[in-house]
């Protein structure tokens, strides 16, 4: 334990801590207020929304849900906008150019297999990710404990996989080749001689080697949002993209106060830090991943006064033999979480949702109302629960498509990441695994990533013989996507939930958009650029992250024809000026092909002998 102060007042922290739950255990829900002075906390627990927004060490726009706090760390609230004042010691510094075969981005299921199979194939790899340790969202780990996980521990300790944490991705760019053949299995370095043996028409696309090209990858290291963090320019051969989602809220009168989350980022404060979001909670979505949440919420000692499912989770019984066949391996899992709701007597209750919440500066109570077939609110039903402090919402989730299509990568339906049989996309040596190709939990997700890191470990001049483990894995792939569209199609967001809002409900929690003024100003939009301009919905912070989606569907499903446009964020991440000036000074003036693929380099050489493989 530690001390930091809190708005001048010293307050315990603990190893690993995050600043909002720091926030949290002090009792607030709220530290930030809006340009109209609005209060704001944690709302997606992950970075994206940026609701939580404080002042570390005099440094405003600090996202208090992604920054671990060390002692001596000073939080102040924020007020509307701010300017830094920073010393001269804290400007940034010169890139360090890595070149290395395979670069992953994310480490998550998908992000960890997809680098355990890389590495084990014989490629060297760096594995990049905005967490302290691996496992992302899903095997989150417990701040000030041990790994959790075998998979975990063998990502940390592959000498082949250089673990970059606490990193973040905020583009990426066509051109700056890595190390061709450099960490195969005869230990060679350098650019191959050419496309392996069968490379002409194979599922990956053949091998990078001897083709030039590659991806740069820009990548930031340090305390989240800091100042002068270290900055990395990697060069790659292969470019794994396994970024995830995030939760996906939908509005309704009051779901912009503090004390109103995402289901993820209450399992995020219980499941990582040991926070729990408040005493008596509610949650309402849709989906199996309310109970998982729900079991965290009770772990750390939070009263759960009911979970409302807006769906009909009986219409798995419509595909009674496509369950069992493809799903019969979580069905363990969901008897465990139902039979921790009936221990703790927690009431669940389909085709019903909250619909509304309540409270002048926090969330003080919810109403709930019954749902017809479409969503729409059945009349008479509605119901008040009083003494609510905390309301956990998540409507499925969001993929995170930003450096995709900044890599130029075709989407399917407009939503997703278009794959091949080997997860490759439409771009050559671009592979992606896990949610930004579809929703389907976590065994998916690995099966993916282990398809897609032998196909890159193959691209990058990895030995031919990483082929024979694709058909086995391919099938697991397979019936991994049939459950994931049986669950697509029990779980969907019915439309009646723009019945939900009204006129003077925040669409756009960012810029303060009512919804009253989208139907208005939408009538000058003929296209979703047009339409952030003329509503500002889009223009906050979040970049759209959190309403853009929402924004379309209560416009219509013919309103915009380019929803996606949204998505399109050649910066994926937030970056302070003075990072992103130093970058374009350094990319002005570096030529590229001077790059050392035996120069500054964190990845361990391999060791002597057979190279490790992935049991």
């Amino acid at each position: 334990m530690f001390r930091v102060t809190v708005d001048g007042e010293e307050q315990w922290a603990r190893v690993g801590q995050t600043a909002a739950s720091v926030l949290l255990s002090a009792g607030r829900l709220s530290w930030r207020t809006t340009r109209g002075g609005r209060p704001r906390g944690v709302f997606c627990g992950i970075g994206v929304c940026h609701d939580c927004l404080v002042v570390v060490n005099g440094v405003p726009d600090v996202r208090a849900c992604r920054r671990v706090v060390v002692a001596g760390d000073r939080i102040e609230t924020q007020v509307g906008a701010r300017l830094p004042d920073l010393a001269p010691e804290t400007l940034p510094m010169a890139a360090r150019h890595v070149a290395v075969p395979v670069v992953v981005v994310g480490a998550g299921p998908a992000g960890m297999a997809a680098a355990l199979a890389a590495a084990g194939a014989g490629a060297r790899v760096v594995l990049v990710d905005d967490g302290e340790r691996p496992g992302g969202q899903y095997h989150r780990q417990p701040a000030d404990g041990p790994a959790r996980g075998a998979a975990v521990r063998a990502v940390q300790e592959h000498p082949r996989i250089e673990w970059l944490a606490g990193a973040t991705v905020w583009g990426v760019e066509a051109g700056g080749s890595g190390s061709g053949m450099a960490g195969r299995e005869d230990g060679g370095s350098g650019p191959g001689p050419g496309p392996g043996p069968g490379a002409a028409g194979r599922e990956d696309g053949g091998s990078a080697a001897g083709k030039g090209g590659g991806w740069t990858v820009h990548v930031l290291q340090g305390p989240a949002d800091a100042p002068a963090r270290t900055p990395y320019t990697l060069h790659a051969d292969a470019l794994v993209l396994c970024t995830g989602a995030y939760d996906r809220a939908l509005p309704f009168p009051g779901w912009d106060l503090p004390g109103v989350i995402t289901a993820g980022a209450a399992q995020a404060l219980a499941k990582g830090q040991r926070t729990a979001i408040g005493r008596r909670v509610v949650v309402s979505g849709t989906g199996p991943f309310l109970l998982p949440v729900t079991s965290s919420l009770l772990s750390v000692g939070t009263r759960v006064l009911g979970v409302y499912e807006a769906g009909t989770p009986a219409a798995w019984l419509r595909a009674p033999v496509a369950a069992l066949r493809d799903g019969c391996g979580k069905f363990p899992e969901l008897l465990a979480y139902a039979a921790t709701l009936a221990r703790h007597r927690v009431p669940y209750r389909p085709r019903r949702a909250v619909v509304a919440a309540h409270g002048r500066d926090r969330v003080e109570a919810v109403t709930v109302a019954r749902l017809a077939p479409d969503w729409s609110v059945v009349p008479g039903t509605e119901h008040r629960i009083e003494d609510v402090d905390a309301l956990c919402v998540g409507y499925g989730f969001t993929p995170q498509l930003e450096l995709a299509l900044a890599a130029g990568c075709a989407l399917r339906d407009g939503a997703w990441v278009a794959v091949g049989p080997v997860q490759q996309t439409s771009v050559p040596g671009v592979y992606a695994a896990g949610e930004p190709t579809g929703i389907g939990g976590a065994a998916l997700a690995a099966a993916e990533g282990e398809l897609a890191g032998l196909a890159a470990a193959r691209w990058a001049g990895a030995p031919s013989g990483t082929a024979r483990r694709a058909p086995a894995v391919r099938r697991r792939v397979l019936a991994g996507r049939r459950f994931a569209r049986l669950l697509a199609a029990t779980h969907p967001v019915r439309p009646g939930w723009r019945t939900w809002p009204d006129a003077d409900t925040l669409v756009c929690r960012c810029e303060e958009v009512p919804y009253g003024q989208v139907r208005t100003d939408l009538l000058s939009a003929d296209g979703m650029r047009t339409f952030k301009l003329a509503t500002r919905v889009g223009l906050g912070p979040c970049q759209g992250r959190i309403c853009a989606r929402n924004a379309a569907g209560l416009c219509g499903p013919d309103a915009l024809p380019d929803p996606q446009t949204a998505d399109r964020r050649p910066i994926a991440q937030p970056v302070r000026l003075a990072d992103l000036a130093a970058a374009g000074a350094e990319a002005a003036g570096t030529d590229a092909a001077s790059t050392d693929a035996a120069g500054p380099d964190p990845v361990p050489e391999p060791p002597s002998g057979p190279a490790p493989t992935q049991p």
